[in-house]
Formats: C-alpha cells, sequence, structure tokens
C-alpha cells in the first residue's frame, strides 16, 4: 500500500487533515458560543471617562472601614460602616453580568435605617458578576468594586 506513497503524497495528506482540523473548530466551537457583545455600547467615551473611576477606587482605598456584602437567599445585603455617611443616603449599584448584559441590575437605591440595603435574589440569576458601589461624600466620589458567584 505505502510502495508508491512519495513525499508528494505526504504533503497533501497533511494539508487535508490540517484543513480538516481547522474546519472542525470553526464548527464546533463557533456553535458553542452564545452571546458575544462588548461590555459597553460607548467603550471609547466610557474609557475616558476612566479617571473619575479610578479616583473613586482610589478615595475608597484611602477608607478604613469599607462596606461589606453579605450573601443570602432573600438576595445580597450591602452594609455601609457608621463611620461612612453617604450624602442623602443615595447609593448607586450596578450589577454587571459579564457574559449576558440583559441581566446586568443598575439602580439608585436609598440606605434603610440599618445603612445598609438589599438587592433582591428575584432579579439575579446564577451566575459571575462584578458589583459596583458608588456613592458621593463631601462632594467626593468613592466606588468599590466586588467579584460575587450567585448560586
Amino acid at each position: 500500500m505505502f510502495k508508491n506513497f512519495s513525499w508528494g503524497h505526504g504533503v497533501a495528506v497533511a494539508l487535508g487533515l490540517f484543513m480538516s482540523f481547522i474546519l472542525f473548530l470553526i464548527f464546533v466551537f463557533s456553535s458553542g458560543m452564545q452571546n458575544s457583545e462588548l461590555i459597553s455600547d460607548s467603550y471609547y467615551e466610557d474609557e475616558l471617562a476612566y479617571q473619575e473611576i479610578i479616583n473613586a477606587k482610589n478615595n475608597a482605598d484611602l477608607l478604613t472601614e469599607k462596606p461589606v456584602y453579605h450573601q443570602n437567599k432573600e438576595g445580597i445585603t450591602i452594609t455601609f460602616p457608621q463611620s461612612v455617611k453617604p450624602e442623602n443616603a443615595n447609593i448607586h449599584f450596578e450589577l454587571f453580568r459579564t457574559d449576558d448584559s440583559n441581566l446586568d441590575v443598575k439602580k439608585d437605591i436609598p440606605l434603610d435605617g440599618k445603612n445598609q440595603f438589599q438587592i433582591p435574589a428575584k432579579v439575579i440569576f446564577p451566575g459571575s458578576y462584578t458589583l459596583k458601589v458608588k456613592w458621593e461624600n463631601n462632594k467626593k466620589p468613592y466606588q468599590v468594586d466586588y467579584d460575587i458567584q450567585w448560586k
């Protein structure tokens, strides 16, 4: 069988196998892609304003006590320490889902009497999120980010 098999035949077989492998990767992995989208529709405008986010995160890093979050079956509760008093007790949070922007949650919410607020479980679907909590104090912006795995 291999008597008439020359190096030219070997190159042709190798090239055919390589092309088959590439086609296999194209058809198998492209069908596995669910939702590939940009993080933001206004990416370049967001990039220009990113210095403000850096400043807000640096301001939050200078705090001795930072807001903390707790997960339970009712949802995610974010508690602010007594030393942190946001202006108007108003907080902006973004629960950012990296793989599907349809599951993002963005809202301005006031703190309750216990200096906390809750994101109800009914708006959170299982998966990985980034929680961005933003507030102002004395006209100074603050932001803390948490990576959350909701089950």
